[in-house]
């Protein structure tokens, strides 16, 4: 392989700048804080950050009114100046035209870090863009770290702290999961939620606008938070896509206190019907930008709050499970059976139990009983029951989780199975999730199981899927850390046609222009002559050997069999000569304004599985490439995976392995297996191509024909397209 280099990292420098870094802490760790725009109005959020902060926080704490002298007995002051003592934290809570006035007051007044509470900024329009850009610009030369505008605020719930510096209408619960929000108003849903389900949070962040420090400063202060066990996310948008790889790899897979990071992402829906003149750039949209971000990172993507709540329960337990084998223990068939449905749905494996472990289970568990997996104790089940079929289950070794369910019947103890399983679970390092199903007779078991961190679900599918991204967690973790690739390539010589079609006035390069730029780059295909004459066809075929296809080769052409300028398998020179007449005629007759260079005469390559490859220019990630299942249907099929560029070779293999077709390529029926390090290196050359010629703005290699292991793969066709 010829390889240039290999980069360890793309992420050239730290988020927080080293001298903002200090300052930071103090967001969440401050000794004094000051309240701008407190106020005695019930209801108003000047008075409800005062109440919340005077209820919690364990520092000092200053209100700032000119117009009150004290509001919930506390002294208030004119301006911050007037303080007298340093004020590591300011809460601005005044209207956005006062904002840039009392800021000025911050920084004169040694104020170390702001959080702007206050609405009326760019989600406003022109002039309140403005506004916040000379905020941003004032935090900026100052390196005064500045949270939002337009947030709920922060919390802390640390008890050394107990920082309440937002409006929300209570102080969660102390946790080990953190919460990162740009909507304020879903934050204040979301904390009485967890309240209803006993989550507890480590901090709570609502960053507004990202005026100044954004979610990758906050990713990278959680990253190494003691009390952070996992962190939560509402992505409306991301800044820079490519870092938040970078950070977010980092946290999920790299360093050793590794930490789970769940995202559910708004706007999923396409941005509206797309003008794209290629495969790729008709399929990708914002979405596939984001799951592949996500992909790439090690994130894990919630489709609802609920889901991202359920997998925070577990992905945030400390004992995460060592492989996909579940066993189910349960006093109710029917549940069993649909839990054996959702985990196997869920990707999980229910491996049958060992001959001695059913052995040991018929020892105590009646002649009625299931011994295999699921292990059904039956309904009239005491908790020495359920102890007994666990410490079996547990034992054996073809089982890595135990997933438990209970119905609560007449005769069910329980309270006391709960304790079973509390008691159980500190005796072994295999994970044990609980499904006490129902609401109400089951709640004091539940209680028994939340208190002692037992992830515990209401139904089995939840648990399943759940179990499923533990383990899915847990092998990303433990995958093999790849790097990107760099070929060598005269990226000169590929530049010298892009130009050349510039100077032409083309967007579109022809067939035998784009199979010239991939050529540069390392790809394999079929021999290939442009011709201008049939007389010349002939001989240019002849020279390459029949049989030969044939394409017209035009920059005003975007789908050449739609216009007839496509034909297979010319077996003589006679026949060669005869298409190329007719071919001219018919696309003549359809596209009578193209220009036409002439036709590319092109070896027929042999029989292969045709995959399409391709890269279209998210305008605010970059080059987003594309792998899928190729051929003529596959805006149809849509069986294609996207990664942000440039992609590493594991995202390239992850890539492959991700489509639903992925058995085709894998061998069926008696076929060889396709070449997947070929497929795996055109990616990852695509890659590099997409980086470095910054020109293209949408490809398609369509197909790239792959042939047998260790045979390679040829770009049968190809079409790059230069931004305007």
């Amino acid at each position: 392989m010829d390889i240039l280099a290999n980069q360890k990292s793309i992420r050239k420098e730290p988020t927080l700048k080293e001298e903002k870094r200090a300052s930071f802490e103090l967001l969440f760790s401050p000794k004094s804080v000051a309240i701008v725009g407190a106020s005695r109005r019930k209801g108003s959020v000047g008075f409800s950050i005062l109440k919340n902060m005077i209820d919690n926080y364990k520092g000092d704490l200053y209100a700032v009114n000119p117009k009150a002298d004290e509001i919930l007995g506390l002294k208030c002051y004119p301006t911050i100046k007037d303080i007298g003592k340093q004020v590591d934290l300011a809460v601005l809570i005044l209207p956005s035209l006062a904002i840039l006035a009392a800021f000025k007051e911050c920084i004169d007044g040694g104020v170390k870090a702001v959080i702007v509470i206050s609405a009326g900024f760019k989600e406003t329009g022109k002039e309140g863009a403005a506004l916040e850009k000379e905020l941003a610009e004032m935090a900026q030369k100052n390196n005064i770290p500045l949270m939002g505008p337009n947030c709920l605020g922060l919390i802390n719930t640390d008890p050394k702290v107990k920082l309440n510096a937002s409006f929300a209408q209570r102080m969660p619960d102390e946790g080990n999961i953190a919460f990162l929000s740009q909507s304020g108003a879903l934050c204040t849903a979301v904390l009485d939620y967890a309240k209803g389900e006993n989550i507890g949070f480590s901090k709570f962040v609502s960053f507004g606008n990202k005026a100044d420090i954004d979610e990758l400063c906050f990713l990278e202060y959680l990253k190494d938070d003691p009390k952070t066990k996992a962190i939560l996310m509402y992505v409306e948008d991301l800044v820079d896509g490519q870092a938040f790889i970078e950070l977010a790899r980092e946290i999920t897979g790299e360093q050793e206190n590794k930490k789970p990071i769940i995202a559910i992402k708004s706007g999923r829906t396409a941005q509206g019907a797309k003008a794209a003149s290629s495969h790729t750039g008709s399929l990708a949209g914002s979405d596939s930008a984001y799951n592949a971000i996500f992909e790439q990172s090690g994130v894990i993507r919630a489709e609802s709050l609920e889901e991202m709540f359920n997998l925070a329960i577990g992905l945030s337990s400390p004992k995460l499970p060592k492989g996909d084998r579940v066993a189910i223990v349960t006093n109710a068939g029917g549940p069993g059976i649909m839990a054996t449905d959702a985990c196997i749905g869920s990707g999980l494996q229910m491996p049958v139990l060992k001959p001695e472990t059913q052995e040991e289970l018929k020892k105590v568990l009646p002649p009625t009983a299931n011994f295999s997996n699921p292990v059904d104790v039956i309904g009239d089940a005491f908790h020495d029951r359920y102890e007994h079929a666990l410490r079996c289950v547990i034992n054996d070794p073809n089982i890595d989780a135990i997933l438990v369910i209970l119905t609560p019947q007449a005769m069910t103890e329980i309270k006391e199975t709960a304790q079973t399983i509390v008691d159980i679970n500190k005796t072994t390092d295999k994970t044990i999730f609980a499904c006490f199903m129902g609401a109400v007779d089951v709640l004091p078991g539940v209680k028994i199981l939340e208190d002692n961190h037992i992830p515990q679900y209401r139904f089995p599918e939840l648990a399943a899927k759940t179990l499923s991204a533990m383990v899915r967690f847990k092998k990303w973790g433990e995958r093999s850390k790849t790097k990107v690739v760099m070929f060598k390539t005269d990226n000169a010589a590929a530049r010298a046609i892009i130009n050349e079609a510039r100077q032409n006035g083309q967007r579109l390069l022809t067939v035998e222009q784009s199979l010239r730029v991939l050529q540069v780059y390392g790809f394999s295909m079929p021999v290939f002559h442009l011709a201008k004459s049939a007389s010349e066809a002939s001989k240019k075929a002849k020279e390459i050997g029949f049989p030969v296809a044939m394409k017209i080769v035009s920059p005003d052409i975007i789908h050449k069999l739609d216009v007839g300028g496509v034909k297979i398998n010319l077996q003589n020179g006679k026949e060669v000569e005869t298409e190329f007449q007719e071919m001219m005629k018919r696309v003549a007759a359809s596209q009578p304004k193209a220009k036409v260079d002439g036709i590319l005469i092109q070896a027929m390559g042999k029989k292969g599985r045709e995959v399409i490859l391709g890269m279209d220019n998210d305008p605010h990630f970059g080059p987003l490439i594309m792998f899928g299942l190729g051929g003529t249907f596959v805006e149809v099929f849509k069986d294609v995976t996207f990664r942000l560029a440039p992609i590493r070779e594991a995202s390239a293999l992850g890539m492959i392995e991700s489509i639903r077709a992925y058995s085709v390529l894998k061998g069926v029926r008696g076929q060889k297996p396709a070449d997947i390090e070929a497929i795996k290196n055109s990616l990852l050359r695509l890659s590099q191509l997409s980086c470095e010629l910054t020109d293209v703005v949408e490809i398609d290699i369509n197909p790239l024909m792959v042939y047998d292991a260790g045979e390679g793969a040829h770009v049968i066709d190809a079409r790059l397209i230069l931004k305007s």
